[in-house]
């Protein structure tokens, strides 16, 4: 196993000029066979509507890394950070721990914190006295490349 790698996230900031509409099909789109034309309805869809509910406190940064790989965060997404959602046990986070970082999963039993990666190269990270921990915010959504 090892430890922790020094990956650095590259944060950005909500754009309230950014805001563009999109077509949205309502019903889904079809993984089986494709459903009649006729059944196609457009909608219009905000992304920044759908993906942020708080926008003062919202932001985005990009995953460098494979820590996080098996809960679907790969090197290169784009992660959704709300920092007004209260951390709790389970849930992926944004965490500066010790001047440095990182995106886990929180693992919170009484006065315990460990940071969990989701990957089994990398070992967890117990929180300890020694440590200086701010968990920055909560993951709410990942933006993929396909």
């Amino acid at each position: 196993m090892q430890s922790e790698k020094k990956n650095t996230l590259e944060f950005y900031q909500h754009s309230d000029t950014d805001q563009t509409e999109l077509p949205f099909i309502e019903e889904g789109i079809a993984a089986g066979f494709p459903s009649p034309a006729d059944d196609f309805k457009e909608k219009r869809i905000s992304l920044d509507e759908t993906l942020i509910k708080n926008k003062e406190a919202t932001f985005y940064a990009r995953v460098r890394g494979d820590s996080m790989i098996g809960a679907g965060l790969d090197n290169g997404d784009l992660i959704v950070i709300d920092r007004s959602i209260a951390p709790e046990n389970h849930k992926i986070a944004v965490c500066f721990i010790d001047g440095e970082f990182t995106v886990k999963r929180l693992k919170i039993k009484g006065d315990t914190i460990v940071l969990m990666p989701e990957n089994d190269d990398y070992e967890p990270i117990t929180v300890t006295k020694e440590n200086t921990l701010t968990i920055w915010g909560v993951v709410t959504y990942v933006i993929k490349k396909m």
